[in-house]
This record gives C-alpha cells, sequence and structure tokens, in this order.
C-alpha cells in the first residue's frame, strides 16, 4: 500500500509547507503550477492507454460507463453534496454566519477535500495499486499534490494537512477491495483497465486545463464496465 501511504504524506508536507510559506507565494505561480499538473496528467493518462489489448471493450467500457454516470447524474450528485458539507460546516461556526472570510473559508475547504479524495486520479490509482501492485499512478499523484497542497494552504492553512486523514482511508478502503479482485483477473483484463484509467486521467488533465470540461466524475463507472467487458470481449471475439 505504498501509494496511499505516500499520497497522504505528501499531502501534509505541502499543507504545512503552504502554511508555512503564506501569501509569499507569487500569484504567477499559483496561476502556472495547475496548467503544468494538468498537462502532465494528461501525458500520464496518454502512457496508460498504450497499454490496451483491444479498443472495442474500452470503447464499450467507456460510452458504457458514461452512459450510467448521466443517468445516475453522479456530478451533478456530488456538487449537491459539497453545497451540503458546506452547509453542515457552516452550522458549527454559528457565531461567523455571514462572516464572507469564514464562508469562503468553508467552500474552499470542503471543495479541495473533495478534489483530493475523490479525484479520478486517485480512485484509479489506488485501485490499481491494488490489483496489479504499481504504485507509479498514486506517486504520480503524489508530485501533483505536493505543489497543489502547497498552493492551497498558503491560503487556507495548515487545515489542508488534515485532508490527508480521509484521503488514507479512501485509497487504503479501494486499494483493499481491489486486491480481492486479483485472482478473478487476466493480464488482458488488467492492461484494458489500465488504459480506461488512462482515457479518464487524460480527460482529467484537459479538465483542469480548462481545455475541455469533461464530466470525469459520470466517466468514473466506466472503471467498473472495463474488466467485464474486457474478458467478455477475450471470450467471444478474442
Amino acid at each position: 500500500m505504498l501509494g496511499p501511504l505516500v499520497n497522504s504524506a505528501v499531502l501534509i508536507v505541502g499543507g504545512i509547507s503552504g502554511a508555512v510559506l503564506g501569501r509569499r507565494i507569487p500569484v504567477r505561480v499559483t496561476q502556472a503550477l495547475p496548467l503544468t499538473c494538468g498537462i502532465l496528467a494528461a501525458g500520464i493518462g496518454t502512457t496508460l492507454m498504450a497499454k490496451v489489448h483491444a479498443i472495442p471493450p474500452l470503447a464499450l467500457a467507456l460510452l458504457g460507463g458514461a452512459l450510467i454516470g448521466e443517468l445516475l447524474c453522479l456530478e451533478r450528485g456530488l456538487e449537491l453534496a459539497i453545497g451540503w458539507a458546506q452547509k453542515q460546516a457552516e452550522r458549527l461556526l454559528p457565531g461567523d454566519k455571514g462572516n464572507p472570510k469564514v464562508e469562503g473559508f468553508v467552500a474552499k475547504y470542503v471543495t479541495i477535500l473533495v478534489l483530493f479524495c475523490a479525484s479520478g486520479m486517485g480512485i484509479f490509482g489506488a485501485t490499481h495499486e491494488g490489483m496489479t501492485g504499481e504504485a507509479q499512478i498514486l506517486i504520480a499523484k503524489s508530485v501533483l499534490d505536493l505543489f497543489t497542497a502547497t498552493i492551497f494552504a498558503a491560503e487556507l492553512g495548515v487545515a489542508v494537512a488534515l485532508i490527508a486523514v480521509p484521503q488514507m482511508l479512501i485509497q487504503g478502503a479501494l486499494y483493499a477491495s481491489a486486491s480481492l479482485l486479483v485472482p478473478l483477473t487476466t493480464p488482458t483484463m488488467l492492461a484494458d483497465f489500465s488504459a480506461c484509467g488512462g482515457l479518464v486521467m487524460l480527460a482529467t488533465g484537459l479538465r483542469i486545463c480548462g481545455i475541455k470540461l469533461f464530466p470525469v466524475v459520470n466517466m468514473l463507472p466506466a472503471l467498473v464496465l472495463a474488466m467485464p467487458c474486457s474478458a467478455l470481449w477475450s471470450r467471444f471475439f478474442a
């Protein structure tokens, strides 16, 4: 479980570093680094796509997963959950209600909590390591998170480092659950799963860069469908 441990440790380091540096980080840096992180995510996704064994099951998984995500309105549901969490957090600070600084902090903090804990790269990375034992995806995410956490902590303080706890719990659970599926998988299924995750990461990178706002959350069910589609294709068509 190297990936989840490294990712959470880096989040703590980034949160503390950003809190120490504070406003000394230039604005141009905070604007440029997210774009670099986005293109890195897109590049990693492109590399993983090269592992694909067969295109048709990959296409079926992505189209079917996106259809499921859209019908279930997963991304909209996540947005509503963020709004609910913001309201609950504000209720814990009744004395500061109406204070724009406090309300702004709560809104941003809840948003980055979801960003770190429920990102497509994190979900795929933890699942991928659980199945293959390869931690490269989460380690790459850790490099991106180090700078991202530092930037956010420069504004929100050391509280950003506390997000490492729920992130570790979520990624650890995904890792453990995925490892149970290993006896049921084949190298072909794992290759197509990696390629599917690569496409999700490519969409994530393009979204971070503002090139195209792909509904990444709605695409996540494709990760569930990737291996069954690959297995069926290998059985009946390969």
